[in-house]
């Protein structure tokens, strides 16, 4: 009598459960549906374009577009100084592939931005393979020698390395002799330098 009495009850809930279990199952799905619109409807995560380098880049490149890509950054994450005008720039200093090309990475005003005080001057140096000795960052002395006249003289010392462009593809076409290096100076000296660069050639030497 007793086990009667329990299976009688769960027999009734049973019949209750199957009973109901279409509607449950329609009532799930749809849960379900809505639940999956609702996420593919949701808007994705803000972000902000960002120029990067696609692979490792040495000091002196010419960027081009095969250079660089476009990745999402989150907003506020974003350094300060990034451009998506940096096709046809010069690279001051070497980039990692995914580092984000800043206006002091490219030659250009913002050079000097860790250099407070001091102006960039493109100088020539009339030997090339000179220039090949120089990396971003060095601190030389400008050294402009007068070959009609004969002597040498020191034009600014302790000048820092700025930029060390590449040398062009069609640099062997022109009649300008050496390679070009950024300098940051002092105002005062930048006519001093100017004059040297036209009227005599100028060398470097390696401060101590």
């Amino acid at each position: 009598m007793r086990r009667d009495r329990l299976v009688s009850p769960l027999r009734s809930v049973r019949r209750a459960v199957l009973a109901r279990r279409r509607p449950l199952a329609a009532a799930l799905t749809a849960v379900a549906v809505v639940t999956g619109i609702h996420a593919a409807a949701a808007p994705p995560p803000a972000s902000v374009d960002v120029v990067v380098a696609a692979r490792d880049l040495p000091a002196g490149t010419v960027l081009t577009p095969g250079d660089l890509h476009t990745v999402g950054f989150a907003p506020g994450s974003v350094p300060a100084g990034t451009s998506d005008e940096a096709v046809g720039r010069t690279l001051a200093a070497p980039l990692r592939a995914g580092e984000p090309v800043t206006d002091v990475r490219v030659v250009g005003p913002a050079l000097t931005d860790g250099y407070p005080g001091l102006t960039a001057v493109p100088v020539r140096l009339p030997d090339a393979g000179m220039v090949e000795l120089l990396r971003v960052g060095d601190r030389v002395d400008l050294v402009a020698a007068d070959p009609q006249r004969g002597g040498a003289s020191v034009v600014a010392t302790d000048v820092p390395v700025l930029a060390v462009p590449a040398a062009g593809p069609d640099a062997a076409a022109t009649a300008l002799p050496g390679r070009l290096v950024v300098v940051g100076a002092e105002p005062a000296a930048v006519p001093r330098i100017a004059e040297a660069s036209v009227r005599t050639f100028l060398t470097i030497a390696f401060s101590g």
